[in-house]
C-alpha cells in the first residue's frame, strides 16, 4: 500500500489535515490532491463536525505549491485536467459548512496560497511566506489566485503580487487581509485549539447558517442576499439551539450547545 499523503486527526468534532509531504514542502501533486478530494467527499457526508484545520506537516512549509516537477511537461490538455482536478478539491474544501482554518507554517506560495484563500480563517506563524510566483514559471495562477485573491484584498494588490510574482511577509499579509491572525510560529497549534473552543461554544447550525449566508450571498445582488440572510435566520427558529442560546441569555448561564 502506498504510503497515506494526509494525516488525519480528530478531537470533539475539529478534524485537522496535514499534508505530509514535507521533503517535498508539501508541494500539491495529483496524488495528494486525490486523497485531500477523497478525504473531504467523507467530511461532506458528515453532520457532527464542527471544524476544519488545514496544515501542512513540518515547520518550513505550509504547502508550498504545487509539484512543479510533475508539472513541467503536460501538454496544454493535460494541465487543464490537472488544474480542474487541483480546483474541484478546493472547492470541496470551501463549500464544506463548517468553518474551515488555515494554519500557515512557513512557505505558502503558488497552490499553497490558493489553498489557503479556499478558507475562511488563515491563522499565519510570524515566519510565513505568502506569493502567487507563477508568472516566474511562464504561466499564471491555475487553482483559484486570479479570481479568490483580488476578492480577498482588493483587485489591485491581487495584480501587484500576481503580475510581480513577489513574496510578502506574514506582517504584510496581515496588513492587506489574506490572513486573520499572526502568532509567533510556537503557539499556531495553541491559538487554533482556542478558536475551536470559541466555535463549540456557539450553536453549531447558526454556525453552518452564517457560512451560508455569506458564501452564497457574496455571489447575488443586495436584496437577493439579504432575502436569503432573513430565511435562514427564521429557519434558526425552527431548531433546539435557538430556544436553547435564548432561554440561557435570559436565565444568565451558559448555553449548552
Amino acid at each position: 500500500m502506498s504510503e497515506k499523503l494526509i494525516d488525519v486527526t480528530e478531537k470533539e468534532g475539529v478534524v485537522r489535515l496535514t499534508l505530509n509531504r514535507p521533503k517535498a514542502l508539501n508541494a500539491l501533486n495529483s496524488a495528494l490532491i486525490a486523497e485531500l478530494n477523497q478525504v473531504l467527499v467523507e467530511l461532506e457526508q458528515r453532520s457532527d463536525l464542527r471544524a476544519v484545520l488545514i496544515t501542512g506537516a513540518g515547520e518550513k512549509s505550509f504547502v508550498a505549491g504545487a509539484d512543479i516537477s510533475e508539472m513541467r511537461d503536460k501538454t496544454p490538455e493535460e494541465a487543464r485536467v490537472f488544474a480542474s482536478q487541483a480546483l474541484t478539491t478546493i472547492k470541496r474544501l470551501e463549500r464544506l459548512p463548517v468553518p474551515v482554518v488555515a494554519l500557515v507554517n512557513g512557505f505558502c506560495l503558488g497552490g499553497g496560497c490558493e489553498l489557503a484563500l479556499a478558507c475562511d480563517w488563515a491563522i499565519a506563524s510570524d515566519n510565513a511566506i505568502f506569493g502567487q510566483p507563477e508568472v516566474g514559471l511562464g504561466v499564471i495562477p491555475g487553482f483559484g489566485g486570479t479570481q479568490r485573491l483580488p476578492r480577498r484584498v482588493g483587485p489591485a494588490l491581487a495584480l501587484d503580487l500576481i503580475t510581480t510574482g513577489r513574496k510578502i511577509d506574514a506582517a504584510e499579509a496581515l496588513r492587506i487581509g489574506l490572513v486573520n491572525r499572526v502568532v509567533p510560529a510556537g503557539e499556531l497549534d495553541a491559538v487554533a485549539e482556542e478558536l475551536t473552543k470559541q466555535f463549540a461554544g456557539n450553536g453549531r447550525q447558526a454556525i453552518r447558517a452564517a457560512k451560508q449566508a455569506i458564501h452564497d450571498g457574496m455571489d447575488q445582488d443586495l436584496d437577493s442576499a439579504l432575502a436569503l440572510e432573513t430565511s435562514l435566520f427564521a429557519l434558526g427558529f425552527a431548531g433546539e439551539e435557538q430556544s436553547e442560546g435564548m432561554g440561557a441569555f435570559v436565565e444568565k448561564r451558559k448555553p449548552n450547545f
